[in-house]
């Protein structure tokens, strides 16, 4: 039986976080989009707290033009707000998905912003 294309995100998902974890020094950067939307979050998976997050959907976030715009924006405001609560390097957790398109703008948002992966 073909797996759907949830179920690869998610083995895929698995595979990825088998390899890489977060700690308060160096927190995981995990990446979540729906259709419209797109989250992205800094977490301590030692403590299994969120440090910082940030979406499309908050007001800060200049949530006009493209997807793809939006999302460098995304990652702007998480690069600041990370900035903000002494956090510089990270490690990025892409969550299953294909680091292509609105994943890749987020991911260079983050970078021009100043993190360093």
């Amino acid at each position: 039986m073909a797996l759907s294309k949830l179920e690869k995100r998610i083995r895929i998902k698995r595979r990825v976080r088998g390899k890489i974890s977060g700690s308060s020094e160096l927190p995981r950067l995990s990446v979540y989009k729906s259709n419209k939307e797109i989250y992205a979050q800094l977490i301590d998976d030692k403590d299994g707290k969120t440090l910082v997050a940030a979406s499309s959907r908050e007001k800060g976030v200049d949530a006009n033009g493209t997807k793809i715009e939006v999302s460098a924006a995304v990652g702007k405001a998480i690069a600041a707000k990370a900035i903000a609560a002494g956090i510089e390097a990270i490690v990025f957790d892409r969550n299953g998905f294909v680091y292509h398109g609105r994943v890749k703008a987020l991911a260079d948002g983050a970078r021009e912003g100043g993190l360093k992966f």
